[in-house]
């Protein structure tokens, strides 16, 4: 099958053959329940020894192919002048166009380094929706976030093709009230991740970029699976469907001035990612920023191998595109599973992972008892399956008021890693969600016990809070046994635009 022609309507054949594999087990259902109270309800404090599917992230958990092992054995550990940094150099020169590269950890690495460059206290961010690390590192520098995406994200059930565009209306307003040179920069991310992997068109990109260029601000591409966008461009918007994912991808990129990418998704690395610019006085300030937090500005505290699998990796994710065709296609096979059985998920699907919304599937649980925590600790507890919750946890407290942010979505993330799973491995997610579905009655909220300053998502702990008595046993009508709640159009309260 032509992968440019595929339209989701079914699973496409893997474009590799597994030559190495990794022993998984099942532990059983009492010691899963041991396990998920012992990590405070917290998915990411699992051990991965007690996971069987790891649907946590994509982000260094794929597999990498045989290319990029083979890269890795070239690796030049030169602490300066590394050949290693050259070849990423080229690599990204070559696949996103930028001009001057910088290697990083991580994704948040280039996001540190950026915040630092371009944010001044006061200053504001607005961009298509908040993500974790880069919002806390605006904040950090002493700026604002400000949410400017299309208000059709915020609805579950919308099947709009591109909800992750930005809304120029609100971006102009908003550039009205707080004056162009207080905004630092614009941000797009591309796919949008806490609204649920929702895509960005080229047109939107296009207007964007001529809104900033007009006003002299920076546009910034969260560049970590462009990929995937560039895909859906491919898919869904007019003019495109012929062109390779590769072109798409360079014009993406053509049309902003700065990228932050952690390479651990797109390109398949289990570590690293850059920060690309095509501004000389911005390269010579952020270099020296590298040296000081990451690295010399030709390792950005990786290791010559690593360079190495990214440059392979960045390369590779654009080579063909039955790669990424195969990589969606996985991801649009789980959700039509979920869809099918009656699991409200967020529509259309999106990429790399299939949201679940939280609030429809435990609508007994309001949002300040933490449903989409639930839900993923329940899912787990119900499959060995592991997700992660992207709702009121994600998105933390005001630093002002202390106040928890309440965004709309309150969401449980089901993320697959490219290259590693098969489609008996989605079939039992999807059989595992279903339990999971079919006693959600029984499913009583959580409250923090413990709660870290930053971040509070990766390392917080909990507890389950006593169902109170139902409406049917206190004398009370209440709704049919087994009626699922009407998913509501954008779940939870308004919230400010900070989130």
């Amino acid at each position: 099958m032509n992968p440019a022609r595929h339209q989701g309507r079914e699973l496409l054949p893997e474009p590799y053959r597994i030559k190495m594999v990794e022993p998984l087990r099942i532990i059983p259902p009492e010691a899963r329940k041991k396990a998920v109270r012992e990590a405070g309800y917290n998915t990411f404090l699992l051990r991965s020894r007690d996971i069987y599917i790891d649907l946590l992230t994509d982000s260094g958990t794929n597999a990498m192919s045989d290319a990029q092992w083979s890269a890795m054995m070239m690796g030049d550990e030169a602490y300066a002048g590394s050949q290693s940094y050259f070849r990423l150099v080229e690599a990204v020169q070559s696949i996103y166009g930028y001009r001057y590269v910088i290697p990083t950890h991580q994704g948040r690495g280039a996001e540190h380094i950026l915040s630092r460059c371009l944010i001044r206290p006061g200053s504001i961010v607005p961009g298509n929706m908040y993500f974790t690390t880069t919002r806390l590192h605006q904040e950090l520098a002493g700026g604002g976030f400000a949410d400017v995406i299309v208000d059709e994200a915020y609805d579950p059930q919308c099947d709009d093709s591109f909800k992750g565009n930005i809304d120029l209306r609100k971006l102009e307003n908003l550039t009205k009230k707080v004056s162009a040179p207080k905004i630092a920069y614009v941000a797009v991310g591309a796919p949008v991740n806490m609204a649920g992997g929702q895509p960005v068109s080229m047109e939107n990109m296009r207007q964007v970029s001529a809104f900033c260029r007009k006003r002299g601000i920076p546009l910034v591409l969260d560049a970590a699976r462009a990929v995937e966008n560039a895909y859906f461009i491919q898919q869904r918007e007019p003019g495109y469907g012929l062109k390779p994912v590769r072109d798409i991808l360079r014009e993406m990129c053509s049309l902003t001035d700065i990228c932050t990418m952690s390479a651990k998704k797109d390109a398949f690395a289990n570590i690293g990612g850059f920060l690309a610019m095509n501004d000389a006085s911005l390269y010579e300030e952020a270099k020296n920023l590298c040296v000081v937090y990451e690295g010399l500005h030709t390792y950005g505290g990786l290791a010559g191998r690593d360079l190495e699998a990214l440059a392979q990796g960045i390369r590779e994710s654009v080579e063909r595109d039955d790669w990424i065709a195969h990589r969606i296609s996985q991801v649009q096979y789980l959700w039509r599973g979920l869809k099918d059985a009656g699991i409200p998920v967020v529509h259309p699907c999106g990429g790399h992972a299939v949201f679940v919304d939280a609030q429809a599937f435990l609508p007994h649980i309001p949002q300040k008892l933490l449903p989409a925590q639930t839900l993923a600790a329940a899912i787990y507890a119900d499959s060995g399956v592991r997700s992660m919750e992207r709702g009121i946890v994600s998105a933390g407290r005001d630093a002002a008021t202390k106040q928890d942010h309440a965004p709309e979505l309150e969401l449980v993330r089901l993320t697959l890693p490219r290259r590693v799973y098969t489609q008996t491995h989605l079939d039992y997610v999807s059989r595992g969600v279903r339990r999971t579905f079919q006693r959600r009655d029984s499913l009583c909220g959580l409250k923090f016990v413990y709660e870290p300053k930053y971040l509070r998502f990766f390392q917080a702990r909990f507890a389950p809070v006593p169902k109170a008595p139902s409406a049917r046993r206190r004398g009370r009508p209440g709704p049919r046994a087994g009626r699922r709640a009407r998913p509501r159009s954008g779940a939870g309260p308004r919230p400010s635009r900070r989130t």
